[in-house]
């Protein structure tokens, strides 16, 4: 069995598969030339910039089976791949640490205004210290804020598992969710038991009026979940982070929302299109920026492959 991994794969996982005889391509193959090529394998390996469309599904059929290395699967025609027979699979809990961390992280960058000061200290450092102080001195704590969910699948409660150990208070909106437990655990030499929480969802317009954050973790492919009328609705200083998927919140709405002082920060790892077309979220003082990277950590990407491996081995049983 031949398996093309065009977006790349973890060395465990293609040592794993070598070791029961897959023979792993990880020579990408460009999008426009994909259809004259993945005839010559039986497994497609993508993340998220590979696109599995209707045609590249008509032109291979040979292929038996793709694998989303990370949770979405707004990149492959999932419908047209089930009409067709060929199987599709992903991995939904590998990724959900790292991505809840870089929502945190955004939030830090975004609270203490290091965005800001990154971009001025190797400029202005050394000649301008004072005024960058007094400019980066109006942060805020984490702690005791209000953290909103929308959506509140694994990532979702991994976010909201961190929250609570900074001390924050947790709402959550998720349609097909009306109550989720929350485990908080502890490293295993704090010798501490785990403590476990539920929390009710409530409607999306209640979190977004009583959030002090905001963070979104919903699937792609939906429109704009995130625009003009949904951004009004937020208290004013409040802030936006994206580490779900591009398209499902409205750039210009939410450029002119920062611009107009509504909301105080937002922070993105992902963008209505990818390179990002629009420069103004990249110029903005109170924006955190990440190139698409929610699930790019050592650990991650291992269970990721690791998780991967197992199910096309078992695929093939």
């Amino acid at each position: 069995m031949k398996i093309l991994a065009n977006d790349g794969i973890d060395a465990s996982a293609k040592i794993a598969l070598e070791a029961k005889g897959f023979t792993i391509d990880t020579n990408k193959i460009a999008q426009e030339d994909l259809v004259s090529r993945l005839n010559e394998y039986d497994v497609l390996l993508v993340r998220s910039a590979t696109k599995v469309t209707k045609a590249l599904i008509d032109a291979a059929p040979n292929l038996k089976l793709v694998g989303r290395a990370g949770v979405g699967l707004d990149n492959i025609d999932t419908v047209y791949a089930k009409e067709k027979g060929l199987a599709v699979v992903n991995t939904p809990a590998a990724s959900s640490t790292s991505v809840a961390e870089l929502v945190f992280a955004h939030m830090f960058s975004i609270c203490r205004l290091l965005q800001y000061t990154n971009r001025e200290m190797p400029v202005n450092g050394i000649d301008k210290f004072n005024d960058l102080k007094k400019a980066a001195s109006a942060g805020v704590e984490l702690k005791g804020k209000t953290f909103g969910l929308i959506g509140f699948g694994r990532i979702g409660r991994e976010a909201a598992r961190m929250a609570f150990g900074l001390g924050m208070n947790v709402i959550a909106f998720d349609p097909m969710i009306s109550e989720a437990e929350v485990e908080i655990t502890f490293h295993p030499e704090a010798h501490l038991p785990s403590i476990k929480k539920m929390i009710k969802t409530i409607s999306k317009e209640a979190v977004l009026q009583q959030a002090d954050f905001v963070s979104l973790h919903i699937p792609g492919g939906q429109g704009y979940v995130i625009a003009a009328a949904e951004l009004a609705m937020m208290k004013k200083g409040s802030g936006l982070i994206n580490c779900a998927r591009g398209g499902v919140v409205s750039e210009s709405d939410l450029i002119d929302a920062l611009k107009s002082g509504h909301l105080a920060y937002a922070g993105t790892d992902v963008f209505e299109k990818e390179p990002p077309v629009n420069g103004a979220i990249l110029s903005l003082d109170n924006v955190s920026l990440s190139p698409h990277i929610g699930a790019s950590t050592a650990e991650a990407q291992k269970r990721i492959g690791d998780e991967m491996a197992e199910q096309i081995i078992n695929f093939f049983k």
